[in-house]
């Protein structure tokens, strides 16, 4: 059953032991990508081939969400978020040993795995820590800038790294400070567990649920090179939705299913994940180019793209508590509004970026964009966690996690896809509005380029408008989210 929540300065300790269990997973994910060039001349492999050393991650990771969450919420959050942690590790030193692809993917599948386990026990562990509604809101707030973080850090870790001593040290440096995250873990996270005493577990339900969500992670990934409308994009789309009316069926029928389907009556829940996924759509689908724009077009070098993010992370990490204290004061819905709203002009303003920008000129959007991101986010999360029996926060929220990485899937492959067309189709329109006179092969070689570079600006520009618009949308999304929440113990006062 639910153990008394730790007083004192015991729950920022425990808080402090989750954030680093986060940042650490989510750092690794952003760490690797800075690697692939490294790693490709190592294994003497094509690009596309590399590809798949972040595919077999992805895919491995959102399958097993759902899994730990409701592992967690079984046996013990403090157990499967150790045992996660400690298989992150093994799997850390193993990729560092790869010696060629297949050994690296299976590596980083182990990974994957392991780090999936860390969202649903963390949130559910600080849900239960901090069972008061506005420090809980306020704690949800603090752990969650752990994301934005390890997204900042990424970059500047990883260059130093890899150029220092090689790509195998991007995953040796998991290891001392995932040491002192299970050290930490062990004395001080309490054991929590759902007062509902499961009997069995819905591996039925798993195997289908992993299968839906490979085929639509899969083709999210791979549909640019392949072809959104190719036989493969197809034959991924059929299972996806094949697999999960057979997931629904099955969890309908089970008496303890892995995902309980109970949730989605709940208007504030099924709310809750429409505004997370819009947002997060519209979000990381923007900025996971910002970067790439920098780097193309403003010859910032990978490092230098990371100091961009700095006044990001620091802005987040402002902004989230301040969010959550607000809990009990301010309906939820209300908060979220104006956060997002705000957030979606710090990404209207990237529309206005070009090869002449400085480096405030990415800088001001990226800190507004933050605080109104942060702003709400203690309460995006805080809602999930409030609607919901405390015995089911675990699998609760894995479901809000599996959304968010989902969304984010959505927003890069749509967001590269919207990227590649409105290039191709600038240049139409740019060359049938213009002409040159002369022949001389250097002239016609700098209008070409010109005219690139002219198509390409305006494409990212468009890419940029259309984001802000997706979050703009989501934020009076919000204004739908109404939570009337009547458990004693959790003094939220949403409406």
């Amino acid at each position: 059953m639910e153990q008394e929540a730790p007083k004192d300065n015991l729950r920022w300790w425990i808080l402090l032991t989750v954030i680093i269990g986060t940042f650490l997973g989510r750092l690794d994910q952003t760490i690797v990508n800075l690697a692939l060039p490294k790693i490709i001349d190592s294994f003497s492999i094509t690009v596309s081939a590399a590809g798949w050393i972040a595919t077999a991650y992805i895919l491995a990771n959102a399958i097993f969400v759902p899994v730990w969450g409701k592992l967690g919420d079984t046996i013990g959050r403090k157990k499967v978020y150790i045992l996660g942690f400690s298989i992150f590790i093994l799997g850390s030193l193993l990729a560092a040993l790869s010696w060629n692809l297949t050994s690296m993917i299976i590596f980083r599948v182990i990974q994957a795995i392991a780090g999936s386990a860390d969202y649903p026990t963390a949130m559910a562990i600080v849900a239960v820590t901090f069972k008061q509604g506005k420090e809980r809101a306020q704690a949800l707030g603090i752990w969650s800038t752990s994301f934005a973080a390890a997204s900042v850090f990424g970059p500047l870790i990883g260059g130093p790294l890899i150029d220092s001593f090689g790509w195998q040290s991007i995953f040796l440096i998991n290891i001392p400070i995932g040491i002192v995250g299970i050290l930490m873990a062990l004395r001080f996270i309490k054991e929590s567990v759902s007062e509902v005493k499961s009997v069995s577990f819905d591996w039925w339900g798993a195997i289908v649920l992993g299968g839906s969500l490979s085929s639509l992670v899969l083709v999210l990934d791979r549909g640019l090179d392949w072809g959104w409308f190719s036989v493969s994009a197809i034959a991924c789309y059929f299972l996806t939705i094949a697999l999960l009316g057979l997931f629904i069926k099955i969890e309908n029928k089970v008496k303890e299913p892995i995902v309980d389907l109970k949730f989605f009556k709940i208007p504030a829940f099924v709310n809750a994940l429409v505004n997370n996924f819009v947002v997060f759509m519209g979000m990381i689908g923007g900025i996971f180019l910002l970067p790439i724009f920098a780097q193309t077009f403003l010859g910032y070098t990978a490092t230098q793209s990371g100091y961009l993010f700095i006044p990001m992370a620091f802005s987040m990490v402002i902004a989230s508590p301040l969010g959550g204290s607000l809990t009990g004061k301010v309906q939820a819905r209300y908060i979220i509004f104006w956060s997002t709203l705000v957030a979606s002009i710090g990404l209207f303003l990237f529309t206005r970026i070009d090869p002449k920008s400085t480096a405030l000129d990415l800088i001001v959007p990226l800190i507004i964009m933050a605080l109104g991101l942060g702003f709400g986010m203690a309460q995006r999360t805080n809602v999930v966690a409030s609607v919901v029996d405390q015995h089911e926060i675990g699998i609760a929220s894995s479901i809000l996690a599996l959304v968010r990485n989902i969304a984010g899937a959505f927003g890069i492959a749509i967001f590269a896809t919207i990227l590649n067309n409105s290039t191709k189709s600038n240049l139409l329109k740019i060359n049938q509005h213009s002409f040159i006179t002369v022949h001389n092969p250097q002239i016609v070689q700098e209008f070409v380029t010109l005219v690139t570079l002219k198509a390409q600006v305006d494409a990212y520009a468009h890419v940029f408008l259309i984001s802000s618009i997706i979050v703009f949308i989501g934020a009076f999304l919000a204004l739908f989210l109404k939570v009337k929440n009547e458990r004693k113990d959790l003094k939220v006062l949403i409406e």
